[in-house]
C-alpha cells in the first residue's frame, strides 16, 4: 500500500437505457446486462489493456435470481475480459451501485489498486419468487412464495412493525412530517419527466448511454413526454386508501438496467490516455430510522460535503435519487442553502427509473458526465436506502 492517499479519477461512465418492468429489457438476463456495460466501457478506452483492470465491483440489491453467485465475476467472464480480472458484488440495497463506486475509490486511493471498474445492475422484471425451506420436514400445509422484486419479505418477527412498513408508506410518513401535498408531489414528478425528455431530445445522454444490440430501446423507457399535471392528478393513491398522496405517478417505477464506471489513479490515467470526467473528492454513509429511510440522504450529504471541505454554496450540480417525490422533497426541505435549480437537471428516477442495484452508479456516472460537459464544478450524488440509510458521493472537475 502507498504511504499517501492517491487522487482517484472517473475516466469514463456508461449505462444502458433504463427499461420498464416487463418492458424492452425484460428478456435480457441481469448478468448479460452487466456484461454489456463492462464490454462497452472497456471498448471506449482502447489504450487500456483490459488485463490491467485490478478488480470489478458491482452493486446488486437482489441476488436471488440469475445474478446469483457473484454477478460481477459472471459479468467479467461473459464480457470476454481476461479471466485474470476478478470481481466482487456488494449490496447496500438502493445504493448498491454507489457503494461499488465508493469501494473502488477507496481501493485506488489507498494504493491497493490502480484501475478498477465499478457499477451496478438490476433486473426487477426477472427477480424470482423464492420459497423458504420449512422449519421441519414434510409439511402438510401449503407453502408461501415470496416475490423478490422489491421490499420486505420473510421479515424477522423481532423487527418493530413500524420499521417494516412498505416503502410507499414510508414516503407517506415523510409527506405527513413535512406537510408535502399531493399537488407538490405531482408537480415535482411532472418536472422530472419534462427535464428527462428535454435532456434526451438535446442529446445530453448521448455520451453515456450504450443501447444493447438487438434490443429495441434507444432511450429510457418510462419517460412520459405527454404526461400533464391533470393526468397525474387523476391517479389514485397507491399505498393509503384514505388520505393518501403517494401515487404511481409520483413514485419511481420498477426497472431494469446496468451501469459501469472506470476509476483510475494517475498511473492508470496515463495508460488510458484519456482526460478524466471528474475526480472523486469524498463520500459518506449514514443511518436513520428505517421507516424514515427516505430522509437518509439529508445527513449523508452534509457529512460528505464536510469531508470534502465544501458547502451547499459550492455545489454546481446535484443528482438526488427520486425514489418518491415526497422523499426527494422531504430531503430538499432540510437543505435550505441548496439551490433547487441545480438538482437533477436531466431528470430523475421518477422519469428515468430506479433499477435498484444500478441507480447509485447511474447517478455517479451522470454527475461525472455533467461536470465534464460544464468544464468545471463541484457535484454531489445521493440516494436514500431502504431499511434506513443514506449515501452520498462528492465529485469535482
Amino acid at each position: 500500500m502507498s504511504d499517501r492517499i492517491r487522487d482517484v479519477y472517473i475516466v469514463d461512465a456508461v449505462r444502458t437505457p433504463v427499461g420498464k418492468y416487463g418492458g424492452a429489457l425484460a428478456s435480457v438476463r441481469p448478468d448479460d446486462l452487466a456484461a454489456h456495460v463492462l464490454r462497452a466501457l472497456a471498448g471506449r478506452s482502447p489504450g487500456l489493456d483490459p488485463a490491467r483492470i485490478d478488480d470489478v465491483v458491482l452493486g446488486n440489491a437482489n441476488g436471488a435470481g440469475e445474478e446469483n453467485r457473484n454477478v460481477a465475476r459472471m459479468a467479467v467472464l461473459l464480457a470476454g475480459l481476461p479471466v485474470s480480472v476478478p470481481g466482487a458484488t456488494v449490496n447496500r440495497l438502493c445504493a448498491s451501485g454507489m457503494e461499488a463506486v465508493v469501494q473502488a475509490y477507496r481501493a485506488v486511493a489507498l494504493g491497493d489498486a490502480s484501475v478498477v471498474v465499478a457499477g451496478g445492475v438490476e433486473s426487477m422484471s426477472r427477480a424470482p419468487w423464492v420459497l423458504p425451506k420449512p422449519e421441519r420436514g414434510f409439511p402438510a400445509g401449503h407453502q408461501e412464495l415470496y416475490s423478490t422484486t422489491l421490499g420486505w419479505r420473510m421479515t424477522n418477527p423481532a423487527m418493530p412493525p413500524r420499521w417494516t412498513v412498505s416503502l410507499g408508506e414510508g414516503a407517506e410518513l415523510i409527506a405527513d412530517r413535512h406537510g408535502i401535498t399531493r399537488e407538490q408531489q405531482d408537480a415535482f414528478a411532472f418536472a422530472s419527466h419534462g427535464k428527462a425528455a428535454r435532456a434526451w431530445a438535446e442529446g445530453a445522454y448521448d455520451a453515456e448511454v450504450v443501447p444493447l444490440p438487438g434490443v429495441d430501446l434507444a432511450r429510457d423507457e418510462c419517460i412520459r413526454d405527454a404526461t400533464s399535471p391533470q393526468a397525474l392528478a387523476k391517479l389514485k393513491p397507491a399505498f393509503r386508501e384514505v388520505g393518501g398522496t403517494v401515487t404511481a405517478g409520483n413514485s419511481s417505477p420498477l426497472n431494469d438496467g446496468a451501469a459501469a464506471l472506470l476509476l483510475c489513479d494517475e498511473e492508470g490515467l496515463r495508460e488510458c490516455g484519456r482526460e478524466p470526467l471528474a475526480r472523486v473528492r469524498a463520500s459518506a454513509v449514514t443511518g436513520i430510522e428505517p421507516d424514515l429511510y427516505g430522509l437518509g440522504p439529508v445527513e449523508a450529504v452534509r457529512r460528505a460535503l464536510a469531508k470534502a471541505g465544501r458547502t451547499f454554496a459550492d455545489l454546481t450540480h446535484v443528482e438526488l435519487n427520486e425514489a418518491f417525490a415526497a422523499q426527494a422533497l422531504g430531503c430538499l426541505a432540510q437543505w435550505p442553502d441548496l439551490d433547487p435549480g441545480i438538482v437533477n437537471p436531466r431528470g430523475g428516477a421518477l422519469a428515468i427509473g430506479h433499477p435498484l442495484g444500478c441507480s447509485g452508479a447511474r447517478l455517479a456516472g451522470s454527475l461525472a458526465h455533467q461536470l465534464a460537459a460544464a468544464g468545471s464544478g463541484t457535484g454531489i450524488a445521493a440516494l436514500c436506502i431502504g431499511v434506513g440509510q443514506g449515501q452520498a458521493l462528492v465529485l469535482e472537475r
